[in-house]
């Protein structure tokens, strides 16, 4: 688990560290165990008001495809930087014009063990054409539980960051705190 200020630290190195003219503004950098996900907004196209939503959508596109290319270099040097520094995998994406576009991110494999009546769940999924595997109606399962179960979810994780706090003060707990979470002093 991150705490805050080590989400914070993380944060600050990606605003110091990324160039000045990539983003117009550093939106989010999420963090957990395997990833980094880094959004910037962009600016949007020049467009007269009177486009179509259908003109306006490909422009958007176009702009985001556009930047993306553009600045891949960029992205992968400091990307480079960050994986070694934070050991995780870096991750891309935009938004644009309200649209938000990641460019690449990791699917990570989780291992789980279910027993009979939470397979039919998913094969139910399965059959009614919501999912085409069981690993997507899981995927599906946790996103519905995440839309719906957020301020709970942000309870918890605050929870946690405080159990964090309260160890890292506890007697005899150097060497035992977890190092996982790729302190920016590292190096």
């Amino acid at each position: 688990m991150i705490t805050d200020e080590q989400r914070e630290q993380l944060r600050g190195w990606f605003t110091g560290r990324l160039p000045d003219d990539l983003f117009e503004a550093l939106v989010e950098v999420v963090v957990d165990r395997e990833e980094i996900t880094v959004i910037g907004r962009i600016p949007g196209p020049r467009l007269t008001e009177d486009v179509s939503a259908a003109e306006r959508e490909g422009a958007v596109r176009g702009r985001i495809q556009e930047f993306r290319e553009r600045t891949r270099e960029d992205r992968v040097e400091v990307a480079l930087e960050a994986e070694h520094k934070f050991r995780r995998k870096v991750s891309w994406g935009v938004e644009c014009d309200g649209e938000r576009a990641l460019f690449t991110h990791v699917a990570a494999p989780v291992m789980t063990r279910l027993r009979q009546p939470e397979r039919q769940v998913l094969d139910t999924l399965i059959a009614g054409g919501v999912a085409r595997s069981r690993s997507d109606a899981l995927a599906w399962c946790v996103r519905l539980v995440q839309r719906h179960t957020d301020d709970w979810l942000a309870e918890l994780r605050e929870s946690l960051e405080h159990v964090q706090r309260v160890r890292e003060r506890g007697p005899d707990t150097e060497g035992v705190a977890d190092s996982s979470a790729g302190d920016p002093e590292d190096d």
